[in-house]
C-alpha cells in the first residue's frame, strides 16, 4: 500500500492515507514522500470527500471509514484492482507468485530488465536497493509484478494475482500459508489453479520443480511449462554452487548443457532458485546473456532480506523477513553459510497470521533449532487469534532444547526486554539474525545501541 501511495502521487494524485500502525522501512519511505498517514480510522479521515478510496485487504467492512464511504457513495476499488488500473493497463506483465521468494525474484528481474534498457514498469512487495522505490512507472512494454495469493479486499475475496492480466508467471513454490484465508494445502492450491487459467495459450509458465504442489497446478496450465530446480522434471538448474560472504557464484544449466556462471549478491539456496528463475524468465525474452551477468553482480537486494543492520563490537546484526517455517529454515542456513566460523543467534516474532497459530509449531522448532543461540518473543496481539489455536513459543523453546540437549532457546515475552539479553551475552565475532514480517519494536535497532553503550 506503501509503494502503491508512492505510484499514485508519481502520477499528479494527492494521497494521503490510513493505517493502525506503521513501521520502517515504510514509515521512512512516506515520511520522505511527504505522503500522509493519519492514525488509526475515523470518519474525520474522509472529510474532503477523496476522488477514489483505495481499501487494503487488510481493513474490513465494519472498519469506520469503509462505513462513512459506504454511505456516501464514495468510488473505492482494492489495492489489486488500483495496480491493473494504474500501472499494468496495456502493458504486458510478468507476475512473480508463489509461498516464497516473491519480492527478491520480482526485484531481481526489473534491475536487469532496467540494466538492458527496457525501462520495465515494475511493483514490488519491498524496497529494492537498487531502485530506492517499490515501484516505477517505465515507458517500456513489460510490467514487473509480485502477484500475492493473499485476498484482494473485504468486498474481493479472490487473492490479487488474478487482477494482474499475467502474459508469463514464475511460480517460485507453494506451500500452506495464510491460515486466516486458506482451510489447508488444498484450499491454497485452488487459488493457484485459478491463476493457471489465466495465462493466455501464448503466454508461458516457469515453475520449481521442487515443490509437488506447483508442479500440481502447473500441469492445467494451457501455456508453455519449464521447470528449474533440483527435482524433476530435469530442465534448468543451478550448479557448482560457490558461497561467499554476502554473495553466491553458480553455474547455469539446460538439461546438463552449461551456459556459463554468474555471481549474484545474494546468499542461500533458496536465493539461488529465485536468481535462477530470473535468469532464465529474462532469458526468455530477449535479453543479451553479459547483460544479465552484469546485472546480477550489481544487484544489491531488497530491505529486509539478509539485510546487514550494523556491527558494533565485531557482533553483526541482520534484518530479515522471514515468518514461515521454511522461509526461516532457508534463512538461517543462508546466512550460516555466509558466516561459517561464527556463532550465529536465530531472534524471532511469531507476528503473520501463520506463525501466530500451532499448526506449525514442530516445524518452526526444526528450523530455529540450527541456530547456535535462539529467542523467541510472544505472540504480537495474540487476542487476535483464538485462544485454543495459538502458538506457544515456550512449547516451541521446550521442544528445541529438548532436541539439542541443551538450553540454547530461550522464550522472552516482551521486545523491549530481548535487546539487553542478548546484549549482555554476544561476543565479537556473533551473528544475530532478527526475523519478523513486521516492526518487532525496532529490537534490531535496540540491539545495536545496547552494544555500544556496553563497549562505550
Amino acid at each position: 500500500m506503501a509503494s502503491l501511495a508512492g505510484l499514485l502521487q508519481s502520477q499528479g494524485y494527492r494521497v494521503t492515507g490510513s493505517d493502525q500502525s506503521i513501521y520502517p522501512p515504510m514509515s521512512d519511505y512516506l515520511a520522505d514522500l511527504g505522503i500522509e498517514v493519519l492514525p488509526g480510522y475515523s470518519e474525520e479521515h474522509l472529510r474532503e470527500r477523496p476522488q477514489l478510496v483505495v481499501v487494503g485487504n487488510a481493513v474490513s467492512r465494519n472498519n469506520p471509514e469503509v462505513q462513512v464511504l459506504l454511505r456516501l457513495g464514495i468510488p473505492y476499488i482494492s489495492f489489486p484492482q488500483a495496480l491493473g488500473r494504474f500501472l499494468i493497463g496495456s502493458k504486458k506483465s510478468v507476475v512473480v507468485a508463489g509461498t516464497h521468494g516473491k519480492t527478491t525474484t520480482t526485484a531481481l528481474m526489473a534491475w536487469v530488465l532496467t540494466r538492458a534498457g527496457w525501462d520495465p514498469s515494475f511493483f514490488i512487495g519491498g524496497l529494492p536497493v537498487n531502485f530506492h522505490s517499490g515501484f516505477k512507472e517505465g515507458s517500456g512494454a513489460w510490467a514487473v509484478l509480485e502477484g500475492d495469493e493473499y485476498d484482494s479486499s473485504f468486498f474481493d475475496k479472490g487473492p490479487k494475482f488474478l487482477h494482474y492480466k499475467p502474459e508469463k508467471v514464475i511460480l517460485t513454490s507453494l506451500e500452506f500459508d495464510h491460515a486466516d484465508i486458506y482451510r489447508d494445502l488444498e484450499h491454497v492450491k485452488s487459488a493457484f489453479l485459478r491463476l493457471m487459467g489465466i495465462i493466455p495459450a501464448a503466454g508461458s509458465l516457469l515453475v520449481c520443480n521442487e515443490y509437488d504442489a506447483a508442479k500440481e497446478v502447473a500441469a492445467v496450465a494451457h501455456c508453455s511449462v519449464t521447470f528449474y530446480g533440483a527435482g524433476e522434471p530435469r530442465e534448468w538448474e543451478a550448479r557448482d554452487i560457490q558461497a561467499r560472504e554476502g554473495s553466491s557464484l553458480f553455474e547455469v544449466c539446460y538439461k546438463g548443457r552449461s551456459e556459463g556462471k554468474v555471481e549474484v549478491s545474494l546468499a542461500g539456496r533458496h536465493n539461488i532458485q529465485n536468481a535462477l528463475a530470473a535468469y532464465i524468465m529474462c532469458k526468455e525474452l530477449g535479453i543479451d546473456r553479459k547483460i544479465l551477468a552484469e546485472a546480477f553482480a550489481t544487484f544489491r537486494g531488497v530491505k529486509r532480506r539478509q539485510e546487514l543492520r550494523g556491527e558494533v563490537g565485531g557482533v553483526t546484526v541482520i534484518d530479515d523477513f522471514a515468518h514461515h517455517p521454511t522461509a526461516v529454515r532457508e534463512t538461517i542456513e543462508a546466512v550460516r553459510a555466509a558466516y561459517s566460523e561464527r556463532r550465529l543467534w536465530a531472534i524471532f516474532e511469531p507476528r503473520s497470521n501463520t506463525s501466530r497459530r500451532r499448526i506449525f509449531g514442530r516445524e518452526f522448532a526444526h528450523a530455529l533449532g540450527s541456530a547456535d543461540r535462539i529467542v523467541l518473543a510472544g505472540l504480537y496481539q495474540p487476542e487476535k487469534i483464538p485462544e485454543g489455536e495459538r502458538l506457544s513459543p515456550a512449547q516451541v523453546v521446550q521442544e528445541i532444547n529438548r532436541v539439542s540437549g541443551d538450553a540454547r532457546a530461550v522464550f522472552i515475552e516482551r521486545a523491549s526486554d530481548i535487546s539487553p539479553y542478548v546484549a549482555q551475552g554476544a561476543q565479537s565475532g556473533d551473528v544475530i539474525l532478527v526475523m519478523s514480517n513486521g516492526g518487532f519494536d525496532g529490537v534490531q535497532e535496540k540491539i545495536l545501541a545496547e552494544l555500544r553503550a556496553r563497549i562505550a
